[in-house]
């Protein structure tokens, strides 16, 4: 099983990405479970959030947070200065880290850490910074768990028409930045 942690501040997309990295492993005939913690205030606005996923060929019956991940993702990096976001992380697990600096900082070695500007990148795709669907699209080309085919299905699946094309192009943009 690979378990999948997002970080983020309410309203980024953070449980809206763990719900589509569900569906997109779904639709290659993996199992799959997806949800949010929202305690401590994380239904409002900007307070802290955590979306969670589960991805195996077997049917996933855990239903409690993720205490050691295989993969984080860190959709913004101030959530930092009051997350531990490297906590529990399986050795050589992978980060990927949306952020503008070439060189991100990481506190353990063992750790492959993947920075992409996916919040620029959702800025030149849909002219705002919530970039789930960017991440979506650096977690396929990154981890390999789900194809960048599935991307473009969940999101042609989950997105109003009007919503569609920017999106689309804010997965395939990242997917294609990011440096492996």
């Amino acid at each position: 099983m690979k378990e999948i942690r997002i970080h983020g501040r309410g309203g980024q997309g953070s449980v809206v990405l763990a719900e589509m990295l569900g569906i997109a492993a779904f639709m290659e005939g993996k199992y799959c479970l997806a949800f949010p913690y929202l305690g401590g205030g994380g239904e409002r606005r900007g307070a802290p959030v955590q979306g969670f996923a589960r991805i195996d060929d077997q049917p996933v019956k855990v239903r409690e947070k993720i205490q050691n991940p295989d993969y984080v993702i860190i959709q913004d990096t101030s959530i930092m200065d009051v997350v531990d976001v490297f906590h529990g992380i399986r050795e050589n697990g992978t980060v990927i880290v949306n952020t503008s600096e070439k060189e991100f900082k990481c506190p353990r070695s063992d750790l492959k850490v993947v920075a992409v500007d996916a919040s620029r990148i959702a800025m030149e795709a849909l002219g705002r910074p919530i970039m789930n669907t960017a991440l979506l699209g650096a977690f396929a080309k990154v981890t390999g768990e789900i194809s960048i085919e599935s991307v473009e299905a969940t999101i042609r699946g989950r997105f109003e028409d009007e919503l569609i094309d920017g999106n689309l192009k804010a997965a395939l943009d990242t997917y294609n930045a990011v440096q492996l």
